[in-house]
């Protein structure tokens, strides 16, 4: 009997341990996440300086910053970015180095065969810029110059596949290539409309005297099969739904972020 009875207390303290840690395991719900294996520190690739979206020294700030702050708060994480260059930001998330990438990457048919992309949210178009005076106005203009871009964009790509520039020099950083411009070692720069826009106010004698539309959009980048895509695009959701995705492109960019003089 006594044998029996310490045999059926132990299976009750079992069967109350189970339920007890099966709790704990749900508790998770209750932050409404999305669901998915979210890291307590989301480790977030991005090539810095690229003004407005991601710049300056950590923390670093910018409307890809703010998102993805906003993002890991619902998702009950932090986020910690790596400054990495944008050529091999790709590759690098893939090869595990990040649980995700933000720093305003266009979705592209080539990238998602070696990523995963998040939803949209935010319109890029293409621009093209000068310098203040320039007898350059159009991308027909260009025809024959030498024209400069970022390496590894889709705003290099598009000099180099739809232009008839002589020849496109790509740089690590687009504000090399800003910086280039202004010193006359090319004649125009290609690059991402609202990016181009905002350097209007730091580049005082370069202009963006015309939008190229190519309906690009820009989404967040995840190592195939990442579970944390889905949780990250139901916080997005939110971010939507609340109008809070909006007040932050509107706190960097203003209302119209590519609009032209």
């Amino acid at each position: 009997m006594t044998r029996l009875r310490h045999s059926l207390t132990l299976s009750v303290v079992v069967l109350m341990a189970t339920v007890l840690a099966a709790a704990g395991c749900g508790g998770g719900d209750n932050n409404d996440n999305g669901g998915g294996n979210v890291p307590k520190t989301l480790t977030v690739g991005s090539d810095i300086p690229y003004t407005p979206f991601e710049f300056g020294k950590p923390p670093y700030k910018g409307l890809d910053v703010d998102v993805v702050n906003a993002i890991a708060k619902g998702l009950g994480s932090t986020a910690n970015f790596k400054k990495t260059p944008f050529d091999t930001i790709f590759r690098d998330l893939a090869q595990g180095k990040f649980d995700m990438v933000a720093s305003a990457a266009t979705i592209t048919p080539e990238r998602a065969k070696e990523v995963d992309f998040s939803d949209s949210y935010f319109p890029a178009d293409q621009s093209l810029m000068v310098k203040t005076g320039s007898d350059i106005k159009t991308v027909d203009d260009v025809a024959g110059k030498v024209i400069g871009a970022q390496l590894g964009t889709t705003g290099a790509a598009y000099a180099k596949d739809k232009t008839k520039a002589k020849s496109v020099r790509t740089y690590d950083l687009i504000d090399d290539a800003f910086n280039a411009l202004e010193a006359g070692q090319v004649v125009a720069v290609i690059n991402d409309c609202p990016v181009s826009k905002y350097a209007e106010r730091a580049h005082k004698n370069l202009t963006v005297v015309a939008a190229i539309q190519t309906n690009e959009r820009y989404g967040f980048a995840f190592k195939k099969g990442s579970s944390l895509r889905t949780a990250v695009n139901d916080q997005l959701a939110k971010l939507k739904d609340s109008g809070d995705l909006q007040k932050i492109s509107d706190k960097w960019l203003g209302t119209e972020p590519c609009s032209l003089h």
